[in-house]
C-alpha cells in the first residue's frame, strides 16, 4: 500500500512549527500563502477551501482531485499522495515551512540592521 500524507501528519507539522514563522498566522504578514507543492511534478496549489475560495491556513479539502488518496463526503479530503508537501507561496515561489521561517527571521534581521524592530530574531 502507498503511503500518504494525512490531515494527522498536518495537524503534527503546525504543532511542530507553532509560534514560528513556519505557520501561516506567523509569516502572513511577510507575504506567505499557504500552499502545497507535489514534488514529483513540481506542481504548486495555494490552499483552498474545497469551494474554491483560498483558504488562509493549509487544508486538504481544494487540492485537485489526482492528489486525493482518501475523503469522504462527511469529513472531507482525509489524504493526499505522500509527494505532497505543504508550504507556503510567496511572488511565485514555492517555499517549505523550514524554507519560510528561515526567510521570515532572515528578513527581521535585516530589518533590526536597518534601525527597525524585527518581529523574529
Amino acid at each position: 500500500m502507498t503511503q500518504s500524507y494525512t490531515t494527522a501528519a498536518l495537524e503534527k507539522e503546525n504543532r511542530v512549527f507553532s509560534g514560528t514563522p513556519g505557520v501561516s498566522r506567523e509569516n502572513r504578514g511577510s507575504g506567505f500563502r499557504p500552499a502545497f507543492c507535489d514534488t514529483e511534478s513540481g506542481r504548486v496549489e495555494l490552499s483552498r477551501f474545497a469551494n474554491g475560495l483560498l483558504a488562509p491556513v493549509h487544508l486538504f479539502d481544494g487540492l485537485p482531485e489526482s492528489w486525493i488518496v482518501a475523503g469522504d463526503a462527511t469529513a472531507g479530503v482525509t489524504a493526499i499522495k505522500q509527494s505532497v508537501v505543504a508550504g507556503f507561496e510567496r511572488d511565485g515561489c514555492f517555499y517549505t515551512r523550514k524554507q519560510a521561517a528561515e526567510a521570515v527571521v532572515s528578513e527581521s534581521r535585516r530589518s533590526f540592521a536597518w534601525g527597525i524592530e524585527p518581529a523574529y530574531v
